[in-house]
């Protein structure tokens, strides 16, 4: 696939970094030679200095003949008629477009074939934001990623000392939990993967993914590890656009503070929040934790624009009694870092973005892709279409279907029911297909899988 890449920053460059590994014709437009220049002795792609929304440039990229462009520099404004002008002048198949402003986004009639032909609109700041509010509403999960529209949810949570099914086979599982089904997709021990199978022993500090229906999520959670409290109070520091989205997100159902060093921001907040508390202050003062009883705070989430002062302020609520602390990272480098240090959970913008850009880049039919472990593993929600005679995979038992190596399949959406898989269970026409890679080189060869042969129409 023919890819153009607009904006060689943060999230640029993660997306390129994922692309180039898998065999696509990549360009990166960008102002900036030197991280041009950088880019290309890293990865094996072109690229192409200028700015990114003029025709000349776009052509020099290789516009005219492009499947799609990716418009994700750090403006908006620049972004939206890049997509205008790709399509106007070379009718690219696909745009997508990174757009933040929350005053674009709230008119979606801007964005329609007739106005601005952008197919698929990205905003990094909702997808974090929705991301750290599935782990608030599972206390103890590492990870949770929706599928199938909600209804089927992948997991990740660390098995602890004391957990009911630690220092146990894995098929035991259901003997504890008669009336729930459930599939573990994935264990990593000390950063290795773990094929899961029936006699598999889980151990205390496994990283372990499961697979269930939304409903069942918190009966399955309470066999690995003990079920944290309920969270009440939440302290947000930050008050950006990822802390304010929160902030009101949250403020309805929980007790929330959130911290702002900036006067005239935190001033505005307290207009925009109805019951959230906005303080004016450093989110990295003792002083200010102490006084704001940081102590009995269940979720301290560091969400400014600088990862420094989220790496500290995170490990100063933690060290203060915090309960459980987030912090922010931008930068890939710290983040394994910050995961060997007590810091709870590291959230990152690109692996968020590039979940929902990998779904529109894949081959086949893919309704869903989530990048896991710093983009080392991949879930795929992908859709089976065909029959027995023209699919690899419809017609035919679990068992049956030669899955590359590291690829487990999870659970079946069949219309509205969730099916977990196992070995004799038949794949349909129709299904949404769960699976779960610890080596992402392998992607081509399970969208291969769901390719039907052209012989189906």
């Amino acid at each position: 696939m023919k890819i153009i890449i607009l904006g060689a920053g943060q999230v640029g460059a993660s997306v390129a970094h994922n692309l180039a590994s898998e065999a696509n014709d990549i360009t990166v437009v960008d102002q900036r030679s030197e991280i041009l220049r950088d880019l290309q002795d890293r990865l094996d792609l072109r690229t192409v200095a200028g700015y990114a929304a003029h025709p000349d440039v776009l052509i020099r990229a290789g516009a005219e003949d492009a499947d799609m462009i990716l418009a994700v520099t750090n403006s908006d404004e620049t972004n939206m008629v890049a997509c205008q002008v790709a399509y106007t002048l070379f009718r690219t198949p696909t745009k997508i477009a990174r757009v933040r402003s929350v005053e674009f986004l709230a008119h979606p009639r801007l964005f329609s074939q007739e106005s601005l032909p952008i197919d698929v609109l990205i905003s990094p700041e909702q997808l974090v934001t929705d991301d750290i509010l599935r782990l608030v509403r599972h206390p103890g999960a590492l990870q949770v990623l929706d599928f199938a529209a909600g209804r089927v949810q992948l997991v990740a949570v660390r098995a602890y000392y004391g957990g009911p099914l630690v220092g146990h086979e894995l098929h035991n599982l259901r003997d504890h939990m008669p009336g729930i089904d459930t599939r573990v997709a994935a264990i990593f021990r000390r950063g290795k993967p773990i094929i899961p199978e029936g006699d598999t022993v889980i151990e205390a500090d496994d990283e372990v993914f499961f697979v269930a229906a939304r409903k069942n999520i918190r009966a399955v959670m309470s066999e690995l590890r003990r079920l944290d409290k309920p969270v009440k109070r939440i302290m947000i520091a930050g008050g950006g656009n990822i802390g304010t989205r929160l902030a009101k997100a949250l403020e309805s159902n929980y007790y929330v503070k959130i911290v702002e060093h900036n006067r005239v921001r935190a001033r505005q907040l307290s207009e925009q929040l109805n019951s959230a508390i906005v303080l004016q202050g450093d989110v990295a003062d003792e002083e200010l934790l102490l006084e704001e009883n940081i102590e009995d705070t269940d979720i301290f989430c560091a969400l400014t624009n600088d990862d420094e002062a989220n790496i500290l302020s995170a490990m100063l609520a933690k060290r203060l009694g915090a309960r459980k602390v987030m912090s922010l990272i931008n930068r890939a480098s710290y983040v394994d870092l910050v995961e060997s240090s007590s810091i709870d959970i590291a959230i990152s913008p690109q692996q968020a973005t590039i979940g929902s850009l990998l779904a529109h880049v894949r081959r086949g039919d893919v309704a869903m892709v989530h990048s896991l472990r710093r983009g080392a593993a991949e879930a795929i929600e992908a859709v089976a279409h065909g029959d027995s005679k023209n699919s690899k995979v419809v017609g035919r038992q679990i068992d049956e279907i030669t899955l590359p190596p590291g690829t487990t399949i999870g659970a079946i959406v069949r219309g509205s029911e969730v099916l977990m898989a196992h070995h004799d269970t038949i794949i349909e026409a129709e299904d949404h297909v769960i699976m779960f890679l610890v080596d992402k080189q392998r992607i081509a060869e399970v969208e291969t899988l769901f390719q039907v042969d052209v012989t189906f129409f």
